[in-house]
């Protein structure tokens, strides 16, 4: 049987070298596995037959049988066309190509019948058909009988006639090639539970579907295939680190963590900060090492409940350190645990890139004996220089803006590796958690401190500038400060600067008697810094910023929060920038300024941003917007998620579902040792064993 993910593309008939590279680089098709893989995006009905004398141009696709009568050459140079007269006894339309004009005149002769197949246009009151699909009518078995494919392709493809008909006709050469049995990867005893069909049924139909009910069941088994192996190395991670991985038990609820939570809680915890402590806790007490991943919405207090795992971890006589992407976040962190224990004999240490050398020669020792029992720092944590007494809590705040290998080095620091807890603001919706981080124990933080006003969201046109402008200057008059944020789009980075820049100039002739400020992704990190401290420490009123404003930056008197062009945002997006207000205990707004023009989409977002303020609610419905592609950012590469069919906005049920029976599998034969269990084994090393497993470093 060949080995489908082995083979290479180019030696498939009619690929060849050339053809070959392109498909790998333009489609990342490199083997015949990768071509099997390479779904179409949507299929068109070709069972019907059209007339001539019925087509009219607003048509979607149309299918004629009949006979080129003649070609001729028109125009010169970018207007040089081919035009075919072709007919079927009921009139006469035309067939325009503008590229590959000797090819078509060669392969297609006049007088003999063909299938023809596209989308009439209207050009001169006529209709005609551009670069159609013609085939033989000996052929029309294959090509006009039923729902037929289209492939995604490249500009580069189709000038390489790669375009979706030729896609198509590579997958039919290939499934003739691999003949009637192609090696299934589901184990009989997961078809007979899910009643699922063969891979041999679902790859045939998937891409010559006999009916639309065969084709439904295609995309099932699919689905089911791409979140179940998913899941299955999900749940071998997690056996396989709770029994490789003792991690650093602590079983003592000591002096610090009990003085700390009795005494100095500057609040009472939630009910749901609460029910994170005690997973952690029974984490950290247990005998495998923690891999938790700490969710809670933009100020639901999950850098206190951080505190007292790092509190837990020095209560068994372990170091715990906390790192931060920013050199802002981790002056806040450090700044907000040292408030917290400033009664408390605990010593606590920064490390950052503005660590001075003498600073760091000092502080080396003493993290190495042991004297500093919890560091905060940014990357400069991962350095060579930092060696531990013994780490047993590392905590990494916004995780996905650290690299995975940076996270390893860190993960490294001890000979066994310590605990790991992940905290993140940003909301990950429930499916889209389960296919991210599956491997990882998840916490929810789901409730806001007492005390804490919902921000007021409010959505605005440009032309109600003026009452916007008032209403601010109401704001400051109290005390507040306020932000305005403009968008950034990679593509037009000196648009956006250009925006910026005038949005300042308008700002500071407004407000005269106030000082306005600016920051953007083109200024130096100490011009970055310096402007931002400047805000935090209330010398400057307004700060107008692209996207570039820190995630988990604190400035509790910042209680108005405008964005400009709020259409150019994705729901998620939106919601941390409305983070950045309602940290304090005034209440706090946060203005969306949109154009009038909006598509039926981005109203919808804009409207869910004004009726709730809760962040999983919102990660909800920017998964069903924008699908899960936008979001796969926030966990980086080392996780094997490409999802070819599945949509996690759609298949939650199915995701779920999958998650079942591979726990199931798992638990009964945790080793896949089984004989009957070998396809699974063998299908997960041909989708995992090339990757790093981050999995055992979150």
């Amino acid at each position: 049987m060949i080995e489908l993910d082995k083979r290479s593309v180019m030696y498939l008939p009619g690929v060849g070298p050339k053809k070959a590279a392109l498909l790998e680089k333009e489609a990342g098709v490199a083997s015949f596995e990768d071509l099997l893989y390479y779904f179409p995006y949507k299929y068109v009905d070709r069972s019907r037959l059209y007339t001539v004398d019925s087509i009219t141009a607003d048509m979607h696709y149309i299918q004629l049988k009949g006979n080129i009568q003649s070609f001729e050459t028109l125009g010169e140079g970018r207007t040089k066309r081919l035009i075919a007269r072709f007919s079927d006894g009921t009139g006469i339309i035309e067939l325009v190509w503008f590229k590959g004009i000797s090819y078509i005149k060669e392969k297609y002769r006049p007088g003999k019948e063909y299938i023809v197949f596209g989308r009439p246009t209207e050009f001169g009151r006529t209709c005609n058909i551009v670069h159609p699909d013609i085939d033989p009518v000996e052929q029309a078995g294959q090509v006009a009988n039923g729902l037929t494919p289209f492939y995604n392709t490249t500009d580069k493809m189709k000038q390489s006639f790669l375009n979706s008909r030729a896609i198509q006709n590579l997958q039919y050469a290939l499934l003739n090639l691999l003949g009637p049995t192609i090696r299934e990867t589901l184990s009989a005893d997961v078809l007979r539970r899910t009643g699922m069909i063969s891979l041999t049924e679902a790859m045939r139909n998937i891409h010559f579907p006999e009916s639309a009910d065969m084709l439904a069941k295609a995309q099932l088994r699919l689905k089911f295939d791409e979140l179940f192996f998913i899941q299955l190395n999900f749940v071998r991670m997690l056996s396989s680190r709770k029994s490789k991985h003792a991690g650093f038990t602590c079983p003592t609820v000591g002096d610090n963590f009990n003085t700390f939570y009795k005494n100095y809680l500057p609040f009472e915890l939630t009910d749901a900060q609460k029910r994170v402590v005690r997973e952690i806790r029974a984490d950290m007490g247990g005998r495998s090492q923690m891999n938790r991943l700490l969710q809670g919405d933009v100020g639901s207090g999950k850098t206190l409940v951080a505190l007292l795992a790092m509190l837990l971890a020095i209560d068994n006589n372990y170091q715990a350190c906390m790192m931060a992407p920013t050199e802002i976040l981790a002056n806040q962190h450090y700044a907000t645990v040292m408030n917290f224990l400033s009664d408390m004999n605990i010593r606590v240490a920064l490390l950052t890139g503005s660590t001075k050398r003498k600073e760091r020669d000092e502080l080396w020792p003493r993290i190495i004996s042991g004297e500093i029992n919890i560091l905060i720092g940014t990357h400069a944590l991962i350095e060579n220089n930092v060696i531990f007494h013994s780490l047993g809590l590392a905590i990494i705040d916004e995780q996905h803006r650290f690299g995975v290998e940076q996270r390893a080095r860190l993960w490294k620091k001890n000979s066994s590796p310590p605990h790991v807890l992940v905290m993140t603001a940003t909301p990950i919706p429930r499916t889209l958690a389960m296919t991210l981080y599956g491997d990882l124990d998840v916490s929810v933080i789901d409730q806001l401190p007492p005390g804490r006003k919902p921000v007021m969201t409010q959505h605005r046109y440009d032309n109600g500038k003026k009452e916007l402008y008032a209403f601010m200057r109401r704001e400051i008059r109290l005390g507040r400060q306020a932000y305005v944020v403009y968008p950034m789009i990679e593509e037009s980075e000196k648009m956006d600067y250009k925006n910026l820049v005038e949005g300042f100039e308008i700002f500071a002739e407004i407000f005269p008697e106030y000082k306005v400020d600016m920051v953007h992704g083109r200024m130096k990190t100490a011009e970055k810094d310096a402007v931002m401290q400047r805000f935090i420490t209330g010398q400057t009123n307004i700060l107008l910023a692209t996207t570039v404003i820190e995630v988990g930056v604190n400035v509790p008197n910042a209680s108005v929060m405008i964005i400009e062009s709020a259409e150019r945002f994705g729901l998620s997006q939106l919601h941390q920038l409305r983070g950045r207000v309602g940290r304090g205990s005034d209440q706090s707004y946060c203005i969306l300024v949109s154009s009038y023009k909006l598509s039926a989409d981005t109203r919808r977002r804009l409207e869910i941003m004004v009726e709730t303020s809760n962040g999983f609610e919102i990660a909800e419905a920017d998964l069903r917007l924008r699908g899960h592609g936008d979001l796969e950012g926030t966990r980086q590469s080392g996780t094997g998620i490409d999802l070819k069919i599945a949509n996690l906005a759609a298949d939650g049920q199915l995701l779920q579902y999958a998650r079942d029976i591979a726990s199931g599998i798992y638990e009964k034969d945790s080793n896949l040792t089984s004989q009957e269990h070998t396809c699974l084994k063998q299908r997960l090393t041909t989708l995992f064993s090339q990757k790093h497993d981050w999995g055992m470093i979150s």
